[in-house]
């Protein structure tokens, strides 16, 4: 039976489905995701998202793709809103999706990532977070990680607080947000980012910064040399506040992978402490 989604893309598009596969999700989200064959000869992706917050996430992106265009993301093809958003983009086909991380590609995406930080476009700057505060006031999810014990938190946390505090986030530059290998891809030696919804404007360091604590799990390199320490306890504290709390409903294995990526940067952290 052709699946919902892409007969609401049929009827979009004004093109039959020849053929349709489910693309393998690797992210942390519980939305659909479909490579389809139009009988006019396109190759669209589907993504159609029912479990909230991942509605709200896709109108975002969707958001995005009006005010932002470039080689470092899909092609835009269409949009429908309701309930179940569904949102058609470029396949992209022939793409390797990291890891494994193969000789040139973490450049790759460090030129992407410049690409990107050069555009322009009307997004809100990012907020900054205080999550060492967060900790203060409610050590006891961080502490359940395991991660460190409450006497390392007590003595810490005054340094902590006021080197995250003054991370230098401001900027105006396009940021994605959600750099990590599950979001990008790279065709012919150069990186796509895919999965936009929470791009804002800010230094580009962030960016970077967001996205080694993954590349080390995936066999990268460090983050200590990548110049980007000023954030280090920042990232530490943004994945720590969160790594103990309940799963959302959209996202229900995402804790575990933001335990291991606080663990990166609490390392990370105290080397430049």
């Amino acid at each position: 039976m052709k699946p919902a989604a892409v007969v609401r893309a049929e009827g979009l598009l004004g093109s039959r489905a020849v053929s349709w596969d489910a693309a393998e999700r690797r992210g942390y989200s519980v939305s659909e995701h479909w490579l389809v064959s139009l009988e006019d000869g396109r190759r669209v992706f589907l993504k159609e998202c029912h479990v909230d917050p991942a509605p709200q996430w896709l109108r975002e992106e969707r958001e995005v793709y009006r005010k932002l265009s470039g080689p470092f993301m899909p092609g835009f093809v269409d949009f429908e809103d309701g309930d179940a958003p569904l949102l058609v983009l470029e396949a992209l086909d022939g793409a390797h999706w990291p890891p494994p991380w193969r000789p040139g590609d973490v450049d790759a995406v460090l030129a992407t990532l410049g690409d990107v930080a050069r555009q322009r476009a009307d997004l809100a700057p990012i907020e900054h977070e205080r999550p060492w505060h967060a900790i203060a006031r409610n050590p006891a999810a961080f502490l359940s990680t395991g991660l460190r014990d409450a006497a390392w938190l007590e003595r810490r946390l005054p340094r902590l607080q006021e080197a995250a505090d003054a991370a230098p986030l401001a900027g105006d530059a396009v940021l994605h947000r959600d750099v990590r290998s599950d979001n990008l891809c790279l065709v012919d030696g150069r990186a796509i980012l895919v999965d936009w919804n929470h791009a804002s404007t800010g230094n580009p360091g962030y960016d970077v910064a967001f996205w080694l604590p993954s590349l080390v799990l995936e066999g990268g390199p460090g983050p200590d040399g990548f110049g980007v320490d000023a954030f280090a306890a920042y990232v530490a504290g943004w994945f720590a506040a969160r790594a103990g709390l309940a799963p959302p409903a959209g996202a229900p294995t995402v804790r575990a992978f933001q335990r291991a990526q606080a663990a990166v940067a609490l390392d990370w952290t105290e080397r430049v402490l």
